[in-house]
């Protein structure tokens, strides 16, 4: 960014006079200061305020140096961390270093220059307990805590110092990668407590682990001024036992200001004698503003009908088999005013928008006057989710979910099945075709070069879109920043801890319509930073991508799976075009059978100057080498490389070799990941990818409200 900021005493006013454009030196600091604020803080201040002396004083401004932000920066380095801290260290105040793990656990020791210290994140790094207790050791005034506890961890070692700045922490996030307590006994005074379990269920070796904690471990932690707990568990019964450890104390004395209790657990995770009187306890002396459990927690029990709430703002009920009945009576109180709720997760809540669900089947309309209810009194709500179900709209004129939901103008995140948007007169009839389209079934190849599409908005417009509901409701929430559109019963090929899935459960019949003018539609949101679509089966030619890339100019994650038919990419030479407009785009991933990542994809993509992560899975996909090696040396910007494709061993290992030596001394970030995807081994490579990646892109998932917003900063 220096070449923005000419030194100005080697600027005479001749040259001033002469030139036409603005000197920024002009500018107020006020402006400055705002400019500066989107540098990264280690650009300035290693290298922006060494370019004159009014940028050496403003880039050492409090406004600037107070919270400094490294846990995307990808190009800093242990030095760059060290230099840092020496020259602004006592000015910092909140520092997050989430993900860095690429940095050696050495730079750790260079936080202890940070005596100011109140809210540190290291989640991602490498801390052992001897390093972790002499740099707490030195942060006297530190409330805000997150780390890993790995395998090794040992409590004992943490000194009586550590001890006591960890009994004035207020906020503690801790991420489980061995069963342990971590630092949770040590934190006397939390009332945050944000918990990720990650324990894998076998160790490297292939040894059953167990979730009882290890001898020294039993602690008993103090939650007595708790009002935030947080648990969100991955797969595994291990994890499972080491929560409900954790819940032990909690049920049995409930916090009296605790006001936030969520538990993301995946799978069945049965409710027990103690959770029980948990939530007994909770539902006679608490009010909650946020809730989520287990959906075995809830399913069958009348728990909802008694706890009380306060002035909620975020709810998740994903996956429960709750009735659109129970979720206006018992959480919305009859349609009252609910306005304070920000964020609802009804993901896989297959009768959410039923009355009742005893007799009733998944693919059934949806209740109307339900969602109608739920609108009027969420009318504030940012973020909604409704996938993983069959939301169903009746011929009912005026009553279609999209028609609905575009009433939410306040709306920035939005997850929905691909069967709901679509006009119910188009999902009764046969799909659409034209004799220059390509059919949904095995047939001749699409010569690459020739443009099978429609090439602008306009000609979209013509064919049926502006008339359509998710026209409608695209055209009404301006301002969404994210976006998901995700076939019902689509799941990855990819998942957790499991082998790679190999067969798809075919669209869902209401869903068949759905293709290009869909697509198209959604090119209206300027504002679009996030877009995941996901089992579309009516995509033809891809056309609508094109709009996207064209209108969408603040997009920055694209995550595309399983488009159109399976036997090949029929939307390749319209995904191609889109990537040559997408500037701002950092995320892609692609999920998708028989992808041929060539030349030509390459050459398109190596137009997304700002592409940072790229995951591909593709059963039976194929890569060309020296193709992803020039992309890798064009696209500076990429640090993530993940392949996942129906290549040989050899040939992902060597590939793999060759883009790790070339580019990672000048990334140090760099992290590729290139395998078969059908290769017994997969589970072992992928407990090796930084949680951030994995969690962030790798791995397909709905994001919307899948945590309350600002949980974390």
């Amino acid at each position: 960014l220096s070449f923005c900021f000419p030194p100005q005493e080697v600027v005479s006013e001749e040259s001033e006079e002469e030139s036409n454009g603005v000197n920024l030196m002009e500018f107020s600091d006020e402006i400055l200061l705002h400019i500066l604020s989107y540098v990264p803080c280690t650009d300035l201040v290693l290298n922006v305020r060494r370019t004159c002396r009014k940028l050496a004083t403003l880039c050492l401004d409090k406004s600037l140096t107070h919270t400094v932000l490294l846990q995307k920066d990808y190009k800093v380095n242990k030095d760059k961390v060290k230099q840092l801290m020496r020259d602004i260290g006592k000015e910092i105040y909140q520092l997050n270093m989430a993900g860095c793990y690429w940095l050696p656990s050495s730079t750790i020791d260079h936080v202890t220059r940070c005596k100011n210290l109140v809210k540190l994140n290291l989640s991602g790094c490498h801390v052992t307990s001897l390093r972790l207790s002499k740099m707490l050791s030195t942060l006297q005034h530190l409330r805000s805590l997150a780390i890993d506890v790995n395998p090794g961890f040992d409590a004992s070692q943490l000194s009586s110092e550590c001890k006591a700045t960890l009994s004035r922490v207020l906020e503690l996030k801790q991420t489980l990668y061995t069963p342990s307590y971590g630092v949770v006994p040590c934190c006397t005074s939390l009332e945050k407590l944000l918990l990720y379990f990650e324990i894998l269920d076998r160790s490297r070796e292939g040894f059953m682990l167990s979730g009882q904690l290890m001898v020294g471990e039993s602690n008993v932690p103090h939650y007595q001024n708790l009002r935030i707990f947080y648990a969100r568990l991955a797969p595994g019964y291990v994890n499972q036992e080491v929560v409900r450890l954790y819940l032990a104390v909690l049920s049995d004395r409930t916090p009296e200001n605790l006001h936030a209790f969520l538990i993301s657990a995946p799978g069945s995770f049965a409710e027990t004698g103690a959770t029980k009187n948990l939530l007994d306890s909770m539902a006679r002396n608490v009010r909650l503003d946020a809730l989520q459990l287990p959906k075995a927690w809830i399913n069958g029990s009348g728990l909802l009908q008694h706890l009380k709430f306060n002035n909620p703002f975020y709810f998740s009920f994903s996956r429960c088999t709750l009735s659109g009945g129970h979720l206006i009576q018992r959480v919305i109180n009859g349609g009252k005013d609910l306005k304070s709720l920000t964020s609802l997760n009804l993901s896989g809540c297959v009768h959410c928008l039923a009355p009742e669900s005893l007799f009733r089947k998944a693919e059934d309309d949806i209740d109307s006057s339900i969602l109608e209810s739920l609108v009027v009194s969420c009318c504030n709500l940012r973020h909604l989710n409704l996938s993983a179900a069959h939301h169903h709209s009746s011929e009912s004129i005026g009553n279609h979910l999209c028609q609905l939901l575009s009433r939410l103008k306040h709306l920035l995140s939005l997850a929905l099945p691909v069967c709901s948007i679509t006009d119910v007169s188009a999902s009764v009839e046969k799909p659409p075709t034209a004799p220059n389209l390509v059919p949904q079934a095995f047939g001749r190849k699409v010569r690459i070069g020739i443009q099978t599409y429609p090439r602008n908005l306009a000609d979209q417009a013509n064919q049926k879109i502006e008339s359509s509901v998710f026209w409608a409701l695209m055209g009404s929430l301006r301002f969404l920043e994210t976006l998901e559109i995700i076939g019902s019963s689509f799941s990855s090929a990819m998942p957790r801890n499991e082998p790679a899935i190999r067969n798809s459960l075919p669209p869902c019949v209401r869903a068949q319509s759905v293709g290009d003018s869909e697509v198209a539609a959604i090119s209206q949101l300027t504002y679009l930073q996030s877009l995941t679509l996901a089992q579309l089966p009516n995509i033809l030619t891809g056309s609508g991508l094109v709009n996207i890339g064209l209108q969408c100019q603040h997009l920055r994650t694209l995550s595309l799976a399983n488009l159109g038919m399976m036997g090949k990419v029929v939307y390749m030479s319209a995904l191609m075009d889109m990537l040559k407009h997408c500037k701002c785009l950092r995320d892609l991933r692609l999920e998708q059978p028989y992808f041929c990542a060539g030349a030509q994809f390459f050459q398109a993509l190596s137009h997304c100057s700002s592409l940072q992560r790229l995951c591909i899975v593709s059963r039976s996909g194929t890569l060309q080498s020296d193709a992803v090696m020039s992309f890798m040396a064009s696209c500076l910007e990429v640090i993530m490389c993940h392949m996942f494709m129906g290549e040989s061993l050899t040939v992902c290992k060597n590939l793999q070799q060759s883009i790790v030596r070339s580019f990672q001394a000048e990334r140090p970030a760099l992290n590729v990941v290139i395998f078969p995807l059908l290769h017994e081994d997969l589970t072992e490579v992928i407990r090796d990818v930084p949680m951030r990646h994995l969690d962030e892109i790798t791995l397909f998932k709905s994001r919307v409200a899948e945590e309350p917003p600002n949980l974390w900063w």
